[in-house]
């Protein structure tokens, strides 16, 4: 059943917003909310907020499909821009930085930051992330009771709900799932790349995934490898311009043709 992945690729062409708004809702908590308290539970809090986030902003796009028939595709877009220009507001407003120097917000503090991995420079402990979310959702869609009722909806809807399972239900709820990992990717950004919010945080990620999603072949497994021959084009693509002159827009084309 394609029901499941093609949903998740669906709500990803708004997981532009999903990220816009999880990063957004974990920024607020790390400079603006309360004290975060120890070490301890500091980071794994700011990225449940961001996650959770995510998810909300999705729930929106699925009470609509559940209760009126608005395709998912059409409203997670439209709240696409609704979600970056509520972080335009944001980072010009209520968490802009204290000296109002920037359109950004402050610094994170050191206890919401992802440390950067032992012996390397630039990588952070959202790689760890990155590598086991992929399981974890393949598990969930082809070795458990809750991924047999995915399938089942995406194989034949009516039959799954001759059997007592409800299409809604199940749309909702992969609309739901793949909401948070979008708010969680956008608070590993700001808590583990930028250290801080500012507008066109992550400008063309969530369409960027519908690429990766259509070349892994919609396999949860298969986006690894996808999104790490992507991620090498895009890190590259500036190296290529500064050492060997060759234009940076040239990795772009590569990418389409793909």
């Amino acid at each position: 059943g394609a029901l499941p992945v093609l949903l998740m690729l669906a709500t990803f062409i708004g997981g532009e917003g999903q990220l816009y708004v999880g990063a957004l809702a974990a920024t607020a908590l790390a400079t603006r909310g309360p004290g975060l308290g120890s070490g301890v539970i500091a980071l794994p809090l700011v990225l449940l907020v961001g996650a959770g986030a995510g998810a909300l902003w999705a729930g929106i796009a699925a009470a609509l499909r559940v209760r009126r028939g608005v395709s998912e595709v059409l409203s997670t877009i439209l709240l696409n821009f609704i979600a970056v220009l509520a972080v335009a507001w944001a980072v010009h407003g209520p968490l802009q930085e204290a000296s109002g120097a920037y359109p950004q917000s402050d610094s994170f503090p050191e206890l919401a930051r992802l440390a950067i991995l032992p012996g390397l420079r630039r990588v952070h402990a959202g790689l760890v992330l990155a590598v086991v979310l992929p399981f974890a959702v393949w598990l969930l869609i082809f070795r458990s009771s809750a991924g047999l009722r995915l399938r089942s909806v995406g194989l034949s809807p009516d039959a799954a709900r001759y059997a007592g399972v409800s299409p809604e239900r199940e749309t909702a709820r992969v609309l739901l799932i793949s909401g948070a990992l979008a708010g969680l990717a956008g608070a590993l950004e700001v808590c583990g790349v930028t250290g801080r919010l500012f507008e066109n945080l992550a400008s063309g990620y969530g369409f960027t995934a519908v690429a990766v999603a259509l070349l892994a072949r919609l396999s949860p497994l298969g986006v690894l490898p996808a999104a790490f021959f992507f991620a090498a084009l895009a890190t590259g693509s500036g190296a290529m311009q500064r050492v060997e002159a060759v234009p940076s827009v040239a990795v772009q084309v590569i990418e389409r043709l793909v």
